[in-house]
Parts: structure tokens; C-alpha cells; sequence
């Protein structure tokens, strides 16, 4: 530690009970720091989003669509990309991003059952498609649910 490195503790350099308006000693007196006249220098200035009495442009823009709250972007991975691993070998979430199959599992990984799949594995993964499941443990895997 030396003098270049000291600095005030967090939150100790304003106060939460700063008083405005209380002389020119204060160095924040006469105006407040609202400046001079004007709409915003007055009370109950324009909320967020005002524009003078102009249609504001939240209204103006169409609304289309929904969008649920409660929705999962679940990653959907083929069978025939778990052919990248060795034979004997156990599949999850992490792995699959350590290889590069997967960038950002998002909600969750599924699963499906398109191409073949020549290697017995253990996978564990969010969800599984009926097909993928059959494939995988016809080789003798196991297709488990996280």
C-alpha cells in the first residue's frame, strides 16, 4: 500500500442526506443545481418518455406479438454429434461446451434423435427425445435426465 493507492471508503464520500438549496456556502445553493427557470428546473418536471405534448415514440411504434415470461430456449443437439466422443464416455451439459458443441446451453440441452450413433455413452442432458433415447440405449448408454 502506498499514497497513490488510498482512497475514500465506499459510500462515505455523499452522504444519502446532502441538503440542497442552503446558501452559496454549500456549493449547492440558490438553484439547487436546476439551473435557471425552465420546465426542469420547476417541480413534477416531465416524467421519462415525454416529449412536449408529441405523440411519444412508445406509442407511436406498432405492438405485435407476445412474448411468453415463462418460456425455456432450450439447445437441441443430434445424436450424430455424440459420435465426437470416445467410446465408454460420459456426456453432460459441460462437456459438450468444453468440446465446442455447445456455445451457450441457455434454459437447457435436448437431445434428438437425427443421424446415427456408433458409441456407447452415458449422457446426461435436460431432456430427451423418444428416438434419441431408443438409439442411445440400444448401444448399451444410458440416456439420463438432470
Amino acid at each position: 500500500m502506498d499514497l497513490s493507492t488510498l482512497k475514500p471508503a465506499d459510500g462515505s464520500k455523499h452522504s444519502n442526506n446532502f441538503r440542497k438549496g442552503r446558501g452559496h456556502g454549500s456549493g449547492n445553493g440558490k438553484t439547487a443545481g436546476k439551473g435557471h427557470k425552465g420546465q426542469k428546473a420547476r417541480s413534477g418536471a416531465p416524467r421519462p418518455g415525454f416529449e412536449g405534448g408529441q405523440m411519444p415514440l412508445y406509442r407511436r411504434l406498432p405492438k405485435r406479438g407476445f412474448t411468453c415470461p415463462s418460456s425455456k430456449e432450450i439447445i437441441a443437439i443430434n445424436v450424430s454429434a455424440l459420435n465426437a466422443f470416445e467410446d465408454g464416455a460420459e456426456v453432460t451439459v459441460d462437456t459438450l461446451l468444453e468440446t465446442g458443441i455447445v456455445r451457450n446451453p441457455k434454459d437447457g440441452v435436448k437431445i434428438l434423435g437425427n443421424g446415427e450413433l456408433t458409441k456407447k455413452l452415458t449422457v446426461r442432458a435436460n431432456a430427451f427425445s423418444a428416438s434419441a433415447k431408443e438409439k442411445i440405449e440400444a448401444l448399451g448408454g444410458k440416456a439420463e435426465v438432470m
